[in-house]
Formats: C-alpha cells, sequence, structure tokens
C-alpha cells in the first residue's frame, strides 16, 4: 500500500456542512437523546449521557475508564494517538466508531464506567428497541409474503432477486425486488455491476463448492435478505458453508448482533408460507455447522481492513468469496479517503487475502470503481447528493 504522505486525504469531520461534520455535529446528539428516551435509564446513565453529549461536541477525545476491559485495545486501535484532540479533527471513521464505544460506555453497556451504577444495565443493547421495531413493522410482513412467488420461478432470476434484496437491505420493498418490475428503478440504481464476475466465481453444484463469508451490514430489515441470499448459496449447491461475520456487541445503531441474526431467524420462522420454510432451513443450517456465525473483535475495530489481524485475513483467504455488505464496511474495505471515483476497485483491495466483493448502498462519500462516463451523469445530475442519499448502490468485485 502506499504511503500515508502520497494517499489520497483521509476524511475529516471538521469542514461545516460537510456530510462527516453533520453527523458529528448532528446525528450523534441526536441519538443520544433516543437512546436516553428508550430506556427508563437511571440518575447515572442520565449524566453518562449528559457529559458523552458535551465531550463529543465540544471538547476532546478522552480516553476509556482505567477499569474498561477493552482499554488497552482501544489505545492499540488510536486513543492514545488521538486523546486531547478534537472529535473533527481525527479521521472521521475512527471518530464514529468510537463515539458508539464511549455511548455503550455512558449507558453501562459493559458493567464499568460512569454510566454503570450496579450494572443492572450490563449487556442490555441500548439500540434494541430501533431494531425490533423495524423486524416487526407490518412491512416486513408484506415482504416475507413476497417470497412465496420467488419459489416458482427460476433459479437464476431467484439468485438475482436475492442479491439485489441484499444489496438494497431496506432502502426499498422487497416485494419490489421479487416481482421483477425493478428494470426502471432498482436496476438504475446500480452504478458499478460486476454481478456477473461475482456469479463466476460462485457457480452452483460445482465440485470445488467451498464457504462463503458474508460481514453483515444492518439488523433487523437488512439482515433477513442477507439470510436469504445464504440460504440460497448453500441450498442451491453455491457453497458448502457460509460464515457469517457480525459485531461482537451493538455498534452504529443498527448494526448485526448473534442476539439479531436471533431475532430475524424467529421472525422468518413465525412467518407463513415460504419465509417459514427459510427460517427453518437456516436453523438447520447453524444446528449442523453448515451456517457459522462469528463475532470477531475487529468487526467493531475504527480502522480499514488493511488494518485486519491474522486470525481473520485466514479467514477470509480460506473463502471461495467474501461478500462485505452495507456502507461501513465499503469504507473500511476500500479506506475512508478521498480517492477519485474512477480508481479502480481491484487497486485498492488488492491487499484483501481472497476474492471479495462489495454490495454496497452509498450512504456516504467514498466511492471508487466507477467508469468516467458514469461518474460525469451523476455529477450533472445531482452534483455530490448521489454520494449519501442511499438511491445508488454498486456491486464490485475484486478476484
Amino acid at each position: 500500500m502506499p504511503s500515508d504522505s502520497v494517499s489520497p486525504p483521509v476524511i475529516l469531520g471538521n469542514e461545516p456542512g460537510s456530510f462527516p461534520w453533520s453527523v458529528l455535529a448532528e446525528r450523534h446528539p441526536a441519538l443520544i437523546q433516543k437512546v436516553r428516551d428508550a430506556f427508563p435509564y437511571g440518575p447515572e446513565q442520565h449524566r453518562a449521557l449528559d457529559a458523552l453529549l458535551k465531550n463529543c461536541t465540544e471538547g476532546v477525545v478522552e480516553p476509556l475508564p482505567a477499569g474498561a476491559e477493552d482499554r488497552e485495545q482501544w489505545e492499540e486501535w488510536g486513543t492514545r494517538e488521538y486523546a486531547g484532540r478534537s472529535w473533527f479533527d481525527v479521521p472521521w471513521l475512527w471518530a464514529e466508531g468510537y463515539f458508539y464505544r464511549q455511548l455503550l460506555e455512558a449507558v453501562g453497556y459493559f458493567g464499568g464506567g460512569a454510566g454503570a451504577g450496579d450494572s443492572a444495565w450490563r449487556g442490555i443493547d441500548p439500540f434494541r428497541p430501533f431494531k425490533l421495531a423495524e423486524l416487526d413493522a407490518p412491512e416486513t410482513d408484506e415482504e416475507l409474503a413476497a417470497l412465496d412467488d420467488l419459489v416458482s420461478v427460476p433459479q437464476e432470476e431467484q439468485a438475482r432477486a436475492l442479491l439485489h434484496g441484499s444489496l438494497w437491505g431496506n432502502r426499498a420493498d422487497l416485494g419490489f425486488r421479487l416481482s421483477g418490475a425493478d428494470e426502471g428503478g432498482e436496476a438504475a440504481g446500480i452504478v458499478a455491476d460486476d454481478s456477473e464476475a461475482l456469479w463466476s466465481l460462485l457457480r452452483p453444484a460445482r465440485p470445488d463448492a467451498g464457504t462463503v463469508c458474508l460481514v453483515a451490514d444492518n439488523a433487523g430489515r437488512e439482515l433477513v435478505p442477507d439470510l436469504l441470499l445464504l440460504d440460497h448459496l448453500l441450498t442451491r449447491g453455491y457453497a458448502e458453508q457460509a460464515v457469517l461475520h457480525v459485531k461482537p456487541h451493538p455498534y452504529f445503531v443498527s448494526d448485526a448482533t448473534t442476539a439479531d441474526v436471533v431475532d430475524a431467524l424467529r421472525r422468518l420462522t413465525r412467518a407463513p408460507g415460504a419465509a417459514a420454510e427459510y427460517g427453518r432451513r437456516l436453523w438447520s443450517a447453524l444446528a449442523e455447522g453448515r451456517l457459522v456465525v462469528r463475532a470477531h473483535p475487529f468487526s467493531c475495530a475504527p480502522l480499514p481492513y488493511t488494518a485486519m489481524p491474522g486470525d481473520l485475513r485466514e479467514d477470509f483467504a480460506s473463502a471461495t468469496v467474501t461478500l462485505m455488505k452495507g456502507d461501513l464496511n465499503y469504507r473500511r474495505l476500500v479506506g475512508d479517503r478521498l480517492r477519485p471515483p474512477t480508481t479502480p476497485f481491484a487497486d485498492v483491495t488488492a491487499y484483501f487475502p481472497g476474492p471479495v466483493a462489495a454490495l454496497r448502498t452509498l450512504k456516504s462519500d467514498v466511492i471508487v470503481g466507477l467508469d468516467t462516463r458514469t461518474e460525469s451523469a451523476l455529477v450533472a445530475a445531482e452534483g455530490q447528493r448521489w454520494r449519501t442519499s442511499g438511491t445508488r448502490a454498486v456491486i464490485q468485485v475484486s478476484a
């Protein structure tokens, strides 16, 4: 990898009006209030949340409490370097990750620190009400009912529909995606499409079918399509085993944890029709070891995947392909830097230990792998809004 002296600049949040600035100055304070309102926290948690609100908007980065079990890990990840600096003047990717770690500290999730009290709140996901509300929404019933129509279409069409369902996550109605009526909408929103290259890596029923890794992004109505895709890959012989990487603890509001996987599977198995069949097959796949859930600590690291530890590198190296889901994983995969959008995806992911595919809806400024014509058309039509609006997506592959 090139040295920092010649690399494109790391994205910071110190430009007022920019998207990263709005996240730090507006979204994070609003989230603190939402978390406060979602639980009957006691005075200690409220004081800690007030302190975090003031610190993240007006103060400087502070180390974790001395008793925090992961204090040393976070020092290696950056607090040793960034402590004493404004949240707006450190890398945006890092500032976001550390904010969520400090939010968990404030509500006593780890059973220590300012918000701990008597540790009664240890292990209580502060984002769980938001995740469950989405998973239990009436729209989810409509989306799952659409699976009944999918079972009768050709396998190739099923595969395409499930891939696009995973790509778009909860941005659009799943029933719309599975209806075949999306050619002018969803398909037009895909600004880089290497899906043929992806399917060439995932040839069904081949004798050397191996392991597919999927690094999950969000829980709820986005995790469900991810699970449906994995079921299809296992059932149709695209893979012998699937490994689903989730977060070891709550992160970025809606990021999926093992508990969220269980909630999603229960939601599927309780549904009528084909959805329940998917749920039962996935449940059995977990029991048989054909589907494995892993929660590596690095999944919550505020760092790019270039810094991944050796055991995680070995895991990805052994996979036929690793599917990186969502915006945050994309930023970590290609680096949270302002590269020209036409920078080849294969160039910035050359370090990755095996074939990798990004399934990403654009919700932040980072983007690579576009051709010049596509970039020019997007800029002419929308300025730079297309980078963050969530209406554009990419399927990018590096083999």
